[in-house]
């Protein structure tokens, strides 16, 4: 194997997005060593069952980390079985112990319980990304539980709500995700020991006469694995697992794709409420030195998007997964499962940063209540007049044509006139006090239980992380 350079075709995943870690888990390196430790602990297995002798044990044992993906490559050339090159080599390594590995085993027992690890390892790492996350994310719903702001539905001004309720929204998505992601992970299970179609067969001929029965074999392997197995599968485990993985990851990634669009609307200065950070020497534009673009947002939302398309890929390969295996789900597993985790890694970090760099503004945030807030706020008017015994409809048509006529002066680009419209028509004032109506349509406080709601939802994913026995 050459040593890869910017020279050649590079994925953005090998060194743009995703993290150290999550590229060590789903590296090529790490994968063979998985796989000797799987060989490792078959053999272990069956020489306690008899059928192996110590000496082999140890040999493979000894040269258990001495991986060579270089001839393993050069072997698979010839071979066309990349499986049988990994054997090749590590038996080439180990003189006593070589002879006996995968003894019994197909393929498939040694690569899906392989993936299986990697899958519960990665979904660890992405629960440790979450979780800061969300201790941040409540904290800042907290800070501005009771801070109003225009709410907006169809992208327009609707009625007021709070900056920590609309986070709340996003606390709440992602705590639900949160709960999934760890439900999959104490889920994740192994092929285990079951052979070419899942019948055990081979195991079965292999202990005959040492009184151990290929569950036994196969719930010692699985122990020193620290994995459990699919009590049935075919050559492979159900397909359906990796399926269930990348939808909760896709699942995760529309929270993230949520909050991060959200975050480019009230940034985009019609409504200038939130910016991202943006760094002392950060560029915006090649052509436009002024522009404070939401880069990292909209990065967020480009990958997010590729992770959607994923959980279509996963279930076409549990679905046409043919009686009892066929190959058509190899190759894309090799770029799905990796890029579905590295890009859940990399958008969870960027959301992180933006969480606690996010700012909000107060000046639009003001400026959008002032000029849109009051129009909501004549609901609560309408109520007040109806109750003082006027009639609902005459009342109804008296706000609508004032409101008309305020919103052309907003849209002019003059200050809101609708309050001291109201508070001077006699048709409003014979039921409300004029003073009671410029009270009644202040909207700082028109905002229902929303401050409560968010408080309570940030203390829910307190509790949660508080509670919560992850990683274990």
């Amino acid at each position: 194997m050459s040593d890869y350079t910017h020279e050649t075709y590079l994925s953005p995943l090998t060194w743009r997005y995703g993290s150290p870690q999550m590229r060590q888990i789903w590296s090529e390196a790490e994968k063979r060593r998985l796989l000797r430790r799987f060989w490792v602990a078959l053999a272990e297995a069956q020489h306690e069952a008899g059928l192996v002798t110590a000496a082999q044990v140890e040999d493979l044992r000894a040269h258990q980390d001495e991986i060579d993906i270089q001839r393993a490559t050069a072997l698979e050339q010839e071979l066309r079985h990349d499986l049988m090159a990994e054997i090749q080599v590590y038996a080439a390594q180990c003189p006593v112990g070589g002879a006996i590995i995968h003894l019994g085993a197909t393929s498939m027992d040694a690569l899906d319980n392989v993936d299986a690890l990697r899958i519960r390892r990665s979904l660890a790492l992405i629960l440790e990304r979450l979780d800061p996350l969300l201790v941040d994310l409540a904290q800042r719903i907290l800070e501005t539980a009771h801070l109003p702001c225009m709410g907006y539905t169809h992208l327009q001004p609707a009625e007021p709500t709070t900056v920590g309720y609309r986070l709340a929204q996003y606390g709440q998505d992602l705590l639900a995700d949160r709960t999934e992601l760890a439900r999959l992970r104490a889920e994740v299970r192994g092929k285990g020991l079951k052979g070419a179609v899942g019948t055990s067969a081979s195991y079965a001929q292999l202990l005959q006469g040492t009184g151990w029965t290929p569950q036994r074999l196969e719930a010692r392997v699985m122990e020193k694995l620290g994995l459990e197995a699919f009590p049935v599968t075919t050559q492979t485990y159900p397909r359906k697992q990796d399926w269930r993985v990348v939808s909760a990851l896709a699942g995760l990634c529309a929270s993230l794709h949520k909050f991060a669009f959200d975050l480019r609307v009230l940034q985009a200065p019609p409504f200038g409420e939130w910016s991202e950070p943006f760094g002392p020497r950060q560029v915006g534009s090649s052509a436009m030195p002024f522009k404070r673009n939401p880069i990292q947002a909209e990065n967020m939302d480009s990958l997010t998007r590729w992770v959607a398309a994923l959980p279509t890929l996963a279930w076409e390969n549990a679905a046409l997964s043919l009686l009892e295996r066929t190959l058509d789900d190899s190759a894309n597993r090799r770029l799905m499962l990796p890029q579905a985790f590295l890009i859940a890694d990399e958008v969870l970090q960027r959301a992180h940063r933006l969480v606690t760099g996010l700012t909000i503004w107060p000046g639009p945030v003001a400026r959008n209540l002032r000029d849109y807030g009051t129009f909501a706020a004549t609901e609560r008017l309408l109520m007040e007049a109806v109750k003082a015994g006027g009639d609902r409809q005459r009342l109804h048509e008296v706000i609508r044509e004032h409101s008309l006529a305020a919103w052309q002066a907003v849209q002019a680009g003059q200050a809101n006139p609708l309050v001291e419209r109201l508070a001077g028509d006699p048709r409003v004032t014979q039921w409300v006090a004029p003073d009671r109506v410029r009270s009644l349509l202040d909207v700082q406080d028109y905002v229902g239980d929303a401050p409560e709601r968010a408080r309570e939802m940030a203390r829910t994913i307190q509790s949660a992380l508080a509670s919560s026995d992850f990683p274990g």
